[in-house]
Protein backbone atom coordinates (compact mmCIF):
# COMPACT_ATOMS: atom_id res chain seq x y z
CA UNK A 1 0.00 0.00 0.00
CA UNK A 2 1.68 3.37 -1.07
CA UNK A 3 1.17 6.64 1.45
CA UNK A 4 -0.31 9.34 -1.43
CA UNK A 5 1.36 12.93 -1.47
CA UNK A 6 -0.90 15.86 -2.43
CA UNK A 7 -3.94 13.15 -3.28
CA UNK A 8 -6.25 16.15 -4.37
CA UNK A 9 -3.59 16.40 -7.60
CA UNK A 10 -3.35 14.10 -10.92
CA UNK A 11 -1.12 11.71 -11.23
CA UNK A 12 1.91 12.23 -14.11
CA UNK A 13 1.88 8.94 -16.39
CA UNK A 14 -0.90 7.57 -15.11
CA UNK A 15 -1.99 4.27 -13.21
CA UNK A 16 0.84 2.35 -15.09
CA UNK A 17 3.82 4.25 -14.88
CA UNK A 18 6.99 2.58 -13.02
CA UNK A 19 8.25 2.82 -9.81
CA UNK A 20 11.20 4.68 -9.50
CA UNK A 21 13.74 3.67 -6.73
CA UNK A 22 15.26 5.71 -4.52
CA UNK A 23 18.05 5.32 -1.79
CA UNK A 24 18.01 7.35 1.30
CA UNK A 25 20.33 8.25 3.91
CA UNK A 26 19.35 8.45 7.32
CA UNK A 27 22.16 9.78 9.17
CA UNK A 28 22.28 9.71 13.05
CA UNK A 29 24.85 11.44 15.04
CA UNK A 30 25.47 9.06 18.23
CA UNK A 31 23.94 11.63 20.56
CA UNK A 32 20.50 10.33 18.18
CA UNK A 33 20.39 13.99 16.14
CA UNK A 34 19.15 13.10 12.11
CA UNK A 35 20.34 14.92 9.37
CA UNK A 36 17.60 16.76 6.82
CA UNK A 37 18.20 18.92 3.80
CA UNK A 38 16.11 20.83 2.04
CA UNK A 39 15.27 19.82 -1.91
CA UNK A 40 17.31 21.99 -4.64
CA UNK A 41 16.33 25.13 -6.37
CA UNK A 42 14.19 23.92 -9.62
CA UNK A 43 13.41 20.56 -7.84
CA UNK A 44 10.02 19.68 -7.63
CA UNK A 45 9.08 20.16 -4.11
CA UNK A 46 11.50 22.54 -3.71
CA UNK A 47 12.99 24.14 -0.46
CA UNK A 48 10.66 20.73 1.50
CA UNK A 49 12.70 19.18 3.87
CA UNK A 50 14.03 15.41 3.52
CA UNK A 51 16.43 12.59 4.21
CA UNK A 52 19.34 12.95 1.55
CA UNK A 53 19.68 10.54 -1.06
CA UNK A 54 18.75 9.79 -5.22
CA UNK A 55 17.57 7.60 -7.70
CA UNK A 56 19.71 4.41 -8.21
CA UNK A 57 21.44 4.39 -11.66
CA UNK A 58 21.04 0.74 -14.06
CA UNK A 59 22.69 -2.02 -12.03
CA UNK A 60 23.14 -0.01 -8.58
CA UNK A 61 22.39 -1.50 -5.49
CA UNK A 62 20.82 0.59 -2.86
CA UNK A 63 24.16 0.88 -0.97
CA UNK A 64 26.43 1.69 -4.18
CA UNK A 65 23.33 4.07 -5.10
CA UNK A 66 23.48 5.71 -1.42
CA UNK A 67 27.51 5.92 -1.85
CA UNK A 68 26.92 7.94 -4.84
CA UNK A 69 24.81 10.29 -3.92
CA UNK A 70 25.27 10.99 -0.82
CA UNK A 71 29.13 12.27 -2.03
CA UNK A 72 27.67 13.87 -4.87
CA UNK A 73 24.94 15.73 -3.07
CA UNK A 74 26.71 16.32 0.78
CA UNK A 75 29.87 15.70 0.00
CA UNK A 76 30.24 12.92 2.55
CA UNK A 77 31.74 9.06 2.07
CA UNK A 78 29.36 7.26 4.21
CA UNK A 79 30.39 3.33 5.60
CA UNK A 80 28.11 0.42 5.75
CA UNK A 81 24.90 0.94 4.77
CA UNK A 82 21.65 -1.68 4.57
CA UNK A 83 18.02 -0.95 4.70
CA UNK A 84 16.37 -0.23 7.49
CA UNK A 85 12.70 0.25 6.31
CA UNK A 86 10.88 0.70 2.18
CA UNK A 87 8.28 2.99 1.52
CA UNK A 88 6.09 3.52 -1.71
CA UNK A 89 5.40 6.79 -2.12
CA UNK A 90 2.59 7.80 -4.74
CA UNK A 91 3.61 11.59 -5.67
CA UNK A 92 2.05 13.19 -8.14
CA UNK A 93 5.42 13.53 -10.54
CA UNK A 94 6.21 9.92 -10.00
CA UNK A 95 6.03 6.67 -7.94
CA UNK A 96 8.76 6.42 -6.10
CA UNK A 97 10.20 3.12 -3.62
CA UNK A 98 12.32 4.85 -0.86
CA UNK A 99 14.57 2.38 0.32
CA UNK A 100 15.68 4.40 3.69
CA UNK A 101 19.26 3.23 5.27
CA UNK A 102 20.64 4.10 8.74
CA UNK A 103 23.63 5.66 8.58
CA UNK A 104 25.88 6.08 11.89
CA UNK A 105 29.23 6.55 9.87
CA UNK A 106 30.70 8.74 7.91
CA UNK A 107 33.96 10.81 6.70
CA UNK A 108 33.98 13.87 5.65
CA UNK A 109 32.27 17.48 6.05
CA UNK A 110 28.93 18.22 4.79
CA UNK A 111 28.71 20.30 1.58
CA UNK A 112 25.79 21.85 0.39
CA UNK A 113 26.70 20.76 -3.37
CA UNK A 114 23.23 21.15 -4.69
CA UNK A 115 22.29 24.85 -3.11
CA UNK A 116 20.33 22.84 0.27
CA UNK A 117 20.22 24.12 3.80
CA UNK A 118 20.93 21.11 6.03
CA UNK A 119 19.72 20.94 9.77
CA UNK A 120 20.37 18.13 12.51
CA UNK A 121 17.10 17.57 14.01
CA UNK A 122 15.75 15.12 17.05
CA UNK A 123 11.55 14.83 17.52
CA UNK A 124 10.13 16.90 17.35
CA UNK A 125 11.48 17.95 14.24
CA UNK A 126 11.57 22.14 13.84
CA UNK A 127 12.26 22.86 10.15
CA UNK A 128 9.00 23.19 7.74
CA UNK A 129 7.51 21.91 5.05
CA UNK A 130 8.47 18.57 5.79
CA UNK A 131 8.46 15.83 2.51
CA UNK A 132 5.15 13.71 2.92
CA UNK A 133 7.79 10.69 2.13
CA UNK A 134 9.64 11.96 4.95
CA UNK A 135 7.31 11.42 7.89
CA UNK A 136 6.71 7.78 8.40
CA UNK A 137 10.29 7.60 9.22
CA UNK A 138 9.85 10.42 11.70
CA UNK A 139 7.20 8.06 12.81
CA UNK A 140 9.36 4.96 13.13
CA UNK A 141 11.79 7.16 15.14
CA UNK A 142 9.02 7.62 17.67
CA UNK A 143 8.43 4.02 18.10
CA UNK A 144 12.04 3.33 18.22
CA UNK A 145 12.55 5.99 21.30
CA UNK A 146 9.30 5.79 22.54
CA UNK A 147 8.65 9.18 21.98
CA UNK A 148 4.76 10.12 22.08
CA UNK A 149 3.65 13.40 20.81
CA UNK A 150 4.16 15.10 17.18
CA UNK A 151 6.81 14.06 15.31
CA UNK A 152 7.28 17.68 13.73
CA UNK A 153 6.00 21.52 14.73
CA UNK A 154 3.39 23.22 12.74
CA UNK A 155 4.15 27.06 12.89
CA UNK A 156 1.74 29.36 12.79
CA UNK A 157 -1.23 26.80 12.79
Amino acid sequence: MALIADGDRPREGGADRKTVDVAVGVLIRPNGDFLLTTRPPGKVYEGYWEFPGGKLEAGETVALALRRELQEEIGITIGDAHIWKVELVDYPHALVRLNFCKVLAWAGELQMREGQTFAWQSLPVQVQPVLPGTIPVLEWFASERQFSGATQTHHGV
